[in-house]
C-alpha cells in the first residue's frame, strides 16, 4: 500500500526536514506485520515528494488474526490488506511520522507551524460510502478533494465499481494536521481497524484530532466508525470531545444516512471483531455494554434522565452570567471555531460582538459556522473577527463591556499568565471578566481519563489554587471575584468547571457565587 505527500513551498526540500527523513536515503521501520519504507520520488528546489510504502507480510499479518474473524479459512489469507489502505497504514504512518505529527521542528519552526501547499494521493483506499464519503471527511478541514471509485473491472464496465477510491487531497494545510487527519480518517473510511482496541484509544483520538475533530460536522459519525462496536469508548471519545469546548452531542446512534450505507451483509461484517483483531467474548462484550453509561458520564453514580453535555452547561452559565452584568458589547477572547460568539450574535440586546483566537484555522472555522459569506449587512456591523494573542498587548481587545475567557486560560504556559493577566485585566480592562476552567479535582469522576483532560492543557487547577490566582490577580488589578460552579456541584470534588467573575469597581455588578 502506498501514500505520497508532496510539496511546492521553496524550498521543497524542506520537506525532508518537516518529516525527519532524508531525501536522499531509502528508510526502512520494521512493523509488527511487515516493512514500512520511506523515499523521495522526487525532491528539487521547485517539487519534493515524500512516499510510504507499507509491504504486508500475509503470514504475520495471518497469525495477528483471531479466528472468529469473518471466513477465518479463506479470508485469512485472501484479503486486501497488503494493497490498500487501511489501519494497517495508518499504524505505519503514526510510527514513522511520530515527530512531524507534533508539529516540531527545531530546523524549520515557522515552517512546521504554518500552512503550506500540500498534495496527498492514495492510489487505493477502501471507503465505504464511496467517494461522497471522501468528500464529507475531507472538505470541511479544508482539503480540494478528488475522489474516485475504482471500477471491479475495466474491462468488465458493466460490472460496476468496487469499494475502492483513488483518492487525492490538495490544499494549504499544516502538515502535522495533516498527518493527524490521515491517521484518524484512513480506518474511518474503512470502517474497519486490524487491531484490539484498549482504553488508550481514546488519548490516541484526542491526541490525533484536538485542532479540528470537535468543530468537524461529521464528528459523530468519524467517532463511532473509529471504535467501532466498542460503545464505551465512543461515549467516553464524546464525553472527552465536550470538554474541548465545542458544540459536541452525544449522537450515539448511527443517523440514517449511515446505515443506508450498509449493504451486501455489511452490517454483519460490522458486528464482527475489528480487521486483524481478536474477537470479543460475549461475557466481556455484555459488560461494556453494561458500563458504557458509566464510562461516559462523570459521576460516581448513574441518573435515570440522561446528562446534559458539560459544553452545553458551561455556554448556558456564561451566557447567564454576562445578562446579569448588563453588558452591551461583548468579547470572546480565545473564541476558537465560534460557537460561543454565534450565540452572543442571537443576543438581540448585544450591539458589538467580538471573536479573536490566536490560531487563523480555528478563524477560519468560525467564520464558516457563522456563515460570514451570507450575514446580513446589518448583522456582520455587528460582529468582528481576527486573530490575535492574549499575552501580547493588543488595542483591539479594549472598548468592550465584558470579556469571556472560556476555557482558556489552562492553555497558557505558567510563566506567561502574568501576561495573559497584564494584557486582559491592566490593559484591556473590561469592566466584567468571565473566566471559566475545568476543575482538577474533579476528573477522578472520568473513569478512562488518564493524565490532563486535554493534550493541549499546561495546567489544571484544583478549586483553591483557581481561587487564589484568581484572588491575586483581583487584586492587583483592581476587580473584586466571585466564583460559581458549572455542572453538579459533587458533594467531595466540587463541580466540573470552575468560573470567576471579576468585576471592576466595589462589586462584581452580578449577584451569587461565593466571595
Amino acid at each position: 500500500m502506498l501514500l505520497t505527500i508532496s510539496t511546492t513551498v521553496r524550498p521543497a526540500t524542506d520537506l525532508g526536514f518537516l518529516l525527519h527523513k532524508h531525501p536522499d536515503r531509502v528508510q526502512e521501520f520494521g512493523q509488527s506485520y511487515g516493512v514500512a519504507r520511506v523515499f523521495y520520488p522526487e525532491a528539487d528546489e521547485e517539487r519534493c515528494t515524500a512516499a510510504l510504502m507499507l509491504d504486508v507480510d500475509p503470514v504475520r499479518l495471518v497469525r495477528s488474526r483471531g479466528r472468529s474473524t469473518p471466513d477465518y479459512a479463506l479470508g485469512q489469507y485472501v484479503n486486501d490488506r497488503p494493497y490498500a489502505a487501511s489501519s494497517l497504514l495508518a499504524v505505519a504512518l503514526a510510527d514513522v511520522f511520530r515527530t512531524a505529527r507534533t508539529g516540531r521542528c527545531d530546523s524549520r519552526p515557522e515552517l512546521a507551524a504554518g500552512p503550506i501547499p500540500l498534495e496527498i494521493a492514495l492510489p487505493a483506499l477502501p471507503c465505504r460510502g464511496g467517494p461522497e464519503m471522501a468528500h464529507r471527511l475531507f472538505e470541511p478541514l479544508g482539503w480540494t478533494v478528488e475522489a474516485r471509485a475504482v471500477p471491479l473491472d475495466e474491462g468488465f464496465p458493466e460490472w460496476g465499481d468496487s469499494r475502492y477510491v483513488r483518492l487525492s487531497l490538495r490544499g494549504e494545510v499544516r502538515l502535522a494536521d495533516a498527518l493527524n487527519q490521515l491517521y484518524v480518517l484512513l480506518p474511518v473510511l474503512d470502517d474497519s481497524k486490524h487491531y484490539w482496541m484498549a482504553s488508550d484509544e481514546v488519548d490516541k483520538l484526542i491526541r490525533a484530532g484536538e485542532s479540528w475533530l470537535a468543530a468537524h460536522p461529521a464528528r459523530g459519525l468519524i467517532t463511532r466508525r473509529y471504535f467501532g462496536r466498542h460503545s464505551a469508548l465512543t461515549r467516553t471519545a464524546f464525553a472527552r470531545l465536550a470538554e474541548l469546548g465545542d458544540d459536541v452531542a452525544e449522537e450515539l446512534d448511527p443517523p440514517v444516512e449511515e446505515e443506508a450505507l450498509a449493504v451486501n451483509g455489511e452490517e454483519a461484517a460490522a458486528a464482527a471483531p475489528a480487521d486483524g483483531g481478536e474477537a470479543v467474548p460475549a461475557d466481556a462484550e455484555a459488560a461494556e455494554g453494561a458500563t458504557a453509561t458509566d464510562s461516559a458520564t462523570p459521576s460516581p453514580e448513574r441518573d435515570a434522565a440522561p446528562r446534559r453535555p458539560l459544553n452545553a452547561l458551561r455556554h448556558e452559565a456564561v451566557l447567564a452570567t454576562l445578562a446579569e452584568t448588563g453588558a452591551r458589547t461583548v468579547i470572546d477572547l480565545g473564541c476558537g471555531s465560534g460557537q460561543l460568539v454565534g450565540e452572543l450574535l442571537g443576543r438581540p440586546e448585544l450591539t458589538k460582538v467580538a471573536g479573536t483566537d490566536v490560531s487563523a484555522q480555528a478563524l477560519a472555522i468560525a467564520a464558516r459556522r457563522l456563515k460570514l459569506n451570507r450575514m446580513s449587512d446589518r448583522q456582520r456591523e455587528r460582529l468582528e473577527l481576527f486573530q490575535g494573542a492574549l499575552t501580547y498587548t493588543d488595542d483591539r481587545f479594549a472598548g468592550y463591556d465584558a470579556a469571556v475567557l472560556m476555557e482558556v486560560v489552562e492553555h497558557v504556559d505558567p510563566p506567561r499568565l502574568g501576561a495573559l493577566e497584564r494584557v486582559v485585566f491592566g490593559v484591556a480592562r473590561p469592566a466584567h471578566v468571565i473566566v471559566t476552567t475545568p476543575n482538577a479535582e474533579y476528573n477522578v469522576r472520568y473513569n478512562s481519563l488518564t493524565g490532563m483532560r486535554h493534550p493541549d492543557h499546561r495546567f489544571e487547577w484544583t478549586r483553591a489554587e483557581f481561587r487564589s490566582w484568581a484572588a491575586r490577580a483581583g487584586e492587583e488589578y483592581g476587580y473584586h471575584v466571585a466564583f460559581r460552579p458549572v455542572g453538579d456541584d459533587d458533594p467531595e470534588v466540587g463541580p466540573p468547571t470552575q468560573m470567576a467573575l471579576f468585576g471592576r469597581g466595589s462589586a462584581t455588578g452580578a449577584g451569587g457565587g461565593d466571595d
